[in-house]
Formats: structure tokens, C-alpha cells, sequence
């Protein structure tokens, strides 16, 4: 099978944080360590796996950061290299062992890309306790190597397929995945919308984890991106009726925040300090730095960046007491300043991934949450869901699709996806279709 394979080496490293400055071959291109390759077809390795043939997978954010090498290497251990990228899957089944009966042969399907310790082979009396809890996207044995036979030494380590060099991702024309990982996708959830189910995910999971549907308000949701939107999208799919900002950059992202359910949408700087006043928020003037609150404020705050300056601006936003949730993947922040974390008694909580949620008096699995509220929406007549993807190639012109998420701003990019199953790109060589 045909598959999108990123190898990670010592020169690409040096290749990619030297002259990728200058050009993305050094990031993406010939020289770097992405590229088309033939992989042999993943076997299915026990009756409880599933073999998915993908008909859509997203470019996130991370996949960016990893490609780069602009991540923080404390995750380097949590996975394993070289793999098949790709983690936001849309896909159709095409094989189920005698074990699995949730799903079956032809159903559409999206896949929870982060392993269970019952997918890495451990019996029950062996899993660890997040997976005992049903958090498994904090899995305490994904470093380590699992007893499921899928090569002569088991299965390597690694938390997420995607990032895991036995169970190769989305980027790809088919993956495997265990019966834990595989959610049937209603009828009326059209392909665009579903292979948003795992970025909208991480949203509902948030939303729900932090208590914004209890928050009194106001919500500020900061960032222009997938997650961001799928932030506010949450707290009103999920019934947050309290007030709520976002913070956008351009004028489609104004637009799609405003459409997904925000009351106010607001620019960085003069825009988004006069939402602060307009809250009840004092501004003073310190003798050195820059201009700092007190009053009013957000009483929750949702940084969907995870950049120093939307951290210093989460906390410099939020209420006295008040909480910061964070959802971008913030790493190495020089410089940041964490006076107001104590100086406001502020609770900082980062999430990541999805798991068993309290959600009606059930226990669903966030992907159920998030893929029932898809469909309800979309039942009711909105159309807000329809914008976000505005980018798909095909898997041979992954370059070209990489260079549309990177350089969001020239190519208005909010998701872009391959599908690997598309049809031969057109004369120009460039197949590309954006949502209408």
C-alpha cells in the first residue's frame, strides 16, 4: 500500500531546524525525512482487531510541529519511528476479527488513534490505572514495549497510532486498529464533517473535564485554529448558555467562530482588552512591563495556542479564582511569567485526547458524545460544521497539502485532509477542493 512514512534521523533534525527556515524541502521535500512510500499491508494481528481502509485523514497541528521538529522532545519516548503519520481518521471497514461486534464489514468508521493497554496485549489484571479509569489517552505503559504479536519482539512502544512505527496512521491507504478504537459514524454525518470527530473530540473532552458547562462566565476561547473551533463548538453543543468571546485572527476565522456559536468575536490586542474591560476589568499601568488587571476578567479561559503569549494573555484575562484550560500543545515557554497563577489563585489544567466521559447519566466514550451531537446538529439544519474543512488532496500530493496547512494565512487553510483513496489528480497535477 501506498503510505506517507516520516523517518526520524539525527541530519533531518539539523536539515529541517537549519534550512527549513529558508525552504520547506528541508521540512517536507526531498531532503527531509517525509516522503511516499510502499509499506506492506498491516496484518490484522487477533480477533478483536479491525483492518480499515481510509477514506479521509486530517493534518493536525502536532503533525506539524513533529514534521518540523519544532515539538518538544519530551514526548520523543511515547513514540516510535519510522511511522505512518496520521491520527484524525475517517475510514471503512474492510476486515473485522471474529471477536468485534460493534462495527462490521463496509460501515464507515473514525478510529481513537490513542492505544488502551488491552490493544498493546495486556490482559486486564495488567493494565495500568489510567486505562483501569478509562483515561487511556494518559496511558502510564506507552513507553513500553506490549506483548501483542504484531512483530518478533511485540509491539513497539508508543501512545498514538500515527506516531507508532507498527501501527501505521491515517496518511496511508489502510490501518488496523483494536475494537476499543473504532466508532460507527451515523448516516447523516457526511465524510467533510466526520473525520473532524477526533479534533472535535479533544474539544467535548475538554469542555466536559473542566466544568465550562457549570462556569458562570464569562468563556474566552483564544486561538483561530481546528481545536479552537471545536472549543466553541463544544460548549454550545454540549448547552453552555453563559457568554462567550473568542479570539480570532482573520476574517473567515471571525466568521467561522461566529457561525460554530460565539457571542462576541474579538482581534489579539485593542479588540480583545476592551472584551476584558467590558467585563468589569481595572487596568494599571506598572512602572516596567506591560499593562495588567484586576476586577472582572473570564472566569474561564480555553487557550487553544499553548504559545508564551497566549499563556501570559490567559492569565492576565482570567478572574480572580478563575481557571485556564489548556489545549494547545505548549512546550518549551521561555520567559513566561507566572505571577498572576498565584497572585489570582488561578487553577491551570491541561488536557489531552478523549476517554470515558459523565455525560447524562452515561459513560460514553467522547467520540460517541461528540458524533451524537454531529448528527444532531446536522438533523436540526445547521450548516455551521461545513466550513471547516477547506482543503482535501490526494495522498500523492501530500507536499502540497503540508504546504497549505503550514501557510494557513496565504492559503486560508482552517483543515486540511488526504484521501488516500482519491481520485488521479487533474492536467495541472494539483487536485484541490474547498468547501463551498
Amino acid at each position: 500500500m501506498q503510505a506517507v512514512e516520516f523517518k526520524v534521523t539525527i541530519p533531518g533534525f539539523i536539515l529541517a531546524r537549519s534550512l527549513g527556515r529558508f525552504s520547506d524541502l528541508f521540512v517536507y521535500g526531498g531532503p527531509s525525512g517525509v516522503r511516499l512510500v510502499d509499506r506492506p499491508v498491516p496484518a490484522v494481528p487477533g480477533d478483536d482487531w479491525v483492518r480499515i481502509d481510509v477514506l479521509m485523514c486530517g493534518i493536525c497541528g502536532s503533525d506539524l510541529g513533529n514534521v518540523s521538529f519544532k515539538s518538544s522532545p519530551a514526548m520523543e519516548p511515547f513514540g516510535s519511528f519510522p511511522a505512518v503519520l496520521g491520527h484524525e481518521i475517517l475510514g471503512r471497514v474492510a476486515e473485522v476479527g471474529s471477536g468485534v461486534s460493534r462495527v462490521e464489514v463496509g460501515q464507515r468508521v473514525v478510529v481513537d488513534p490513542m492505544l488502551h493497554c488491552e490493544a498493546r496485549g495486556w490482559e486486564e489484571e495488567s493494565w495500568c490505572p489510567s486505562c483501569t479509569a478509562g483515561r487511556h489517552s494518559t496511558c502510564e505503559q506507552s513507553g513500553d514495549e506490549g506483548p501483542l504479536p504484531v512483530a518478533p519482539d511485540g509491539l513497539a512502544p508508543g501512545l498514538t497510532i500515527g506516531y507508532h512505527r507498527d501501527l501505521p496512521g491515517g496518511w496511508g491507504e489502510q490501518l488496523i486498529a483494536h475494537k476499543r478504537q473504532v466508532f460507527p459514524v451515523p448516516d447523516g454525518v457526511p465524510d467533510r464533517i466526520a473525520v473532524l470527530a477526533e479534533p472535535f473530540s479533544i474539544g467535548v473532552h475538554a469542555v466536559l473535564r473542566s466544568g465550562g458547562l457549570q462556569s458562570p462566565g464569562p468563556i474566552l476561547v483564544i486561538g483561530s485554529g481546528t481545536i479552537a473551533f471545536a472549543t466553541i463548538w463544544s460548549l454550545r453543543a454540549l448547552g453552555y448558555c453563559g457568554h462567550l468571546v473568542a479570539q480570532a485572527k482573520r476574517p473567515h476565522e471571525v466568521a467561522l467562530a461566529r457561525a460554530l456559536g460565539a457571542d462576541e468575536v474579538v482581534t489579539p490586542g485593542d479588540e480583545a482588552r476592551q472584551a476584558l474591560i467590558d467585563s468589569g476589568a481595572s487596568a494599571y499601568m506598572p512602572v516596567v512591563g506591560d499593562e495588567v488587571y484586576a476586577g472582572g476578567g473570564f472566569s474561564l479561559v480555553f487557550d487553544c495556542v499553548g504559545s508564551r503569549s497566549s499563556m501570559m494573555q490567559s492569565l492576565r484575562y482570567a478572574s480572580a479564582r478563575g481557571r485556564v484550560a489548556l489545549l494547545g500543545c505548549a512546550g518549551q515557554l521561555r520567559k513566561l511569567d507566572l505571577t498572576f497563577l498565584w497572585a489570582k489563585e488561578l487553577r491551570v489544567q491541561g488536557y489531552v485526547g478523549y476517554g470515558a466521559e459523565e455525560w447524562r447519566g452515561r459513560r460514553p466514550h467522547t467520540f460517541e458524545v461528540t458524533l451524537e451531537r454531529m448528527a444532531a446538529e446536522l438533523a436540526s439544519g445547521s450548516a455551521a460544521l461545513g466550513g471547516l474543512v477547506t482543503h482535501v488532496f490526494p495522498l500523492a500530493q501530500y507536499r502540497d497539502a503540508l504546504r497549505a496547512a503550514y501557510d494557513h494565512r496565504r492559503s486560508k487553510a482552517v483543515k486540511v485532509v488526504l484521501e488516500p483513496h482519491g481520485r488521479p489528480p487533474g492536467p495541472r497535477g494539483l487536485r484541490r477542493r474547498t468547501a463551498g
